[in-house]
């Protein structure tokens, strides 16, 4: 496939290029402005899958389109606050959110190789993401979920859950009392439903509660490792990529 990278910062291009490569994806070009790409855009075919960062050092990346049919696929890498990203899921966009993790980046490769719309299917309405972007609704959050049991309908209050988890294709909440119950959400669409200041994902397969933190410890690789009150289940590691996030949300 013909892959095209859209970024301004040079050291986050060339990362992503990395990482794409040791997926074992070839990118054709990096291009790092809205004038550039363009012009780039106006003498060469489209490509398959673009990677497309949303602010570039001279305007908005969605410029670029304004006078163009785009045909490729889109990945988002964007540095927005997750209440602005259901602009993408609306348009059913994938994203990755910077900095950008490995195994997520491998997910979205893959979900697109599965996936691999035709171009003339491809379409994009970059003036409602515009809209969303530029004027965001006001958000409402879940304070309750309900899970079922047996034959039963349970309640349990936003509060009393110290993570929600993913684990065999299936996605759990966990309580204070030391429970787990299984969900029928996918995580990425729990995030949308969390109050961010409350709940952050830490990696692929966890998202915990700050009230529930008990310790931060060191792990191997740049990485940490996160205790929470009632679960000893399993590890919960904080990935390399979300470590600066992570303590910014801490503080």
């Amino acid at each position: 496939m013909n892959v095209l990278i859209i970024e301004d910062e040079a050291p986050s291009a060339r990362r992503l290029h990395r990482m794409l490569k040791d997926l074992g994806v070839e990118v054709d070009k990096i291009l790092h402005s809205v004038e550039e790409s363009v012009s780039w855009f106006s003498g060469n075919p489209h490509p398959d899958l673009i990677f497309l960062d949303i602010q570039l050092s001279d305007g908005l990346s969605f410029e670029i389109f304004d006078n163009i049919d785009i045909k490729s696929a889109i990945i988002f890498t964007t540095a927005y606050d997750e209440y602005a990203l259901q602009a993408f899921k609306l348009n059913s966009i994938d994203y990755l959110l910077k900095p950008i993790d490995e195994d997520e980046l491998a997910y979205a490769v893959e979900k697109y190789k599965n996936f691999k719309p035709l171009k003339s299917a491809v379409q994009l309405n970059f003036n409602d993401i515009k809209k969303l972007l530029v004027n965001p609704i006001e958000r409402t959050y879940r304070k309750r979920f309900t899970v079922k049991v047996g034959q039963h309908l349970k309640l349990i209050s936003l509060e009393d859950i110290v993570c929600f988890y993913s684990e065999n294709k299936g996605t759990y909440l966990h309580t204070n009392e030391n429970r787990s119950y299984l969900m029928d959400i996918t995580l990425e669409a729990l995030q949308e439903e969390l109050p961010p200041d409350e709940f952050f994902r830490v990696s692929r397969k966890f998202c915990i509660n700050i009230n529930a933190v008990k310790d931060i410890i060191n792990y191997t690789n740049a990485r940490l490792q996160v205790k929470i009150n009632h679960f000893n289940e399993q590890e919960i590691i904080v990935s390399r990529e979300r470590v600066k996030d992570f303590k910014d949300w801490l503080s």
